[in-house]
């Protein structure tokens, strides 16, 4: 039996003042009204109406029984109005984690505008240049760079990360600027370990491809990291294009290899496959979708 379907019953009887109108108001036949009463009654061990052929009345038991089932009824509409709104109005708190350079270069700029658009949103935003598990770790949402094989996710892209090669001022004028990719074969290149030990750049231009093993002095799993070794003269960095573009602008590194290409890497952003996400996420996903999604190639500035 359904309980609360029963209590709605009892209640439309007792406004009513007959199964027939109960009936007809719960679009419902006269004979499942009788069946929902007969069934509570048979729960409740006791009768809750006194019928006769002209009239009905509660017993003392049907009356107690009626106020407590009104009050139940009134807390469910309470929640599912509570539900509804939180559904149809962004609320609440969204935990969201990202890459930690692509999050405070990319992501975190446009931030402000969400929350001035969705001012009942708070923001948790956690950096880590490692793969999150959203359900394990409670994130409703993450960036994520590369290809998503992950199938209780819902990706949707984002503009790809582009990557540039790049060096300090000092460095080039150490060792020249290299003319063709296999140059840096022997060099000192910076890597990222997060793309393993055997990682190597590969470069095109045209129909060319020249792939070079990553050996150099120094490694590190993050980015920003990567960065500061590069500005300090210790090797040639490959990083994205959000990494580097503020240094390249100073000054502080210079672009190498012009007309060759690197990879760029997909750049999506994930949530759990639910199926009906709340108002927040939604709104969130739409949000950095319309202001992160597809853009032009960005090229690194000349020096």
């Amino acid at each position: 039996m359904d309980k609360l379907r029963a209590m709605e019953v009892l209640v439309s009887v007792a406004e009513k003042g007959s199964f027939t109108a109960a009936a007809e108001a719960l679009d419902l036949s006269p004979v499942m009204v009788g069946k929902y009463i007969q069934a509570l009654e048979a729960q409740l061990g006791g009768r809750l109406l006194e019928r006769t052929t002209r009239r009905q009345r509660l017993t003392e038991l049907g009356a107690a029984y009626l106020e407590r089932s009104r009050e139940v009824l009134s807390s469910v509409r309470a929640a599912d109005s509570v539900a509804e709104s939180l559904q149809a109005e962004p609320h609440g708190t969204l935990r969201i984690t990202a890459p930690v350079s692509y999050g405070a270069a990319r992501l975190a700029p446009v931030l402000a505008d969400y929350v001035a658009r969705y001012p009942h949103v708070d923001l948790d935003l956690n950096l880590n240049d490692r793969v999150v598990e959203l359900a394990e770790e409670g994130f409703d949402c993450g960036i994520r760079m590369g290809p998503t094989h992950d199938d209780s996710l819902i990706a949707r892209p984002l503009a790809a990360s582009h990557m540039w090669v790049a060096a300090s001022p000092a460095w080039v004028k150490r060792h020249g600027r290299p003319r063709h990719p296999s140059e840096l074969e022997g060099q000192a290149l910076l890597g990222f370990s997060a793309w393993g030990r055997s990682h190597a750049w590969r470069f095109t231009r045209g129909t060319e491809t020249v792939q070079v093993p990553v050996r150099g002095p120094f490694a590190t799993n993050n980015g920003q990291a990567l960065l500061a070794a590069a500005v300090a003269g210790m090797g040639v960095v490959v990083q994205a294009d959000v990494l580097l573009a503020p240094a390249l602008a100073a000054g502080r590194l210079v672009p190498l290899l012009p007309g060759w290409a690197l990879p760029s890497r997909a750049v999506a952003i994930v949530r759990l496959g639910e199926r009906r996400p709340s108002a927040k996420l939604r709104s969130f996903v739409d949000f950095v979708v319309e202001r992160l999604g597809d853009a032009p190639q960005r090229q690194p500035p000349r020096s």
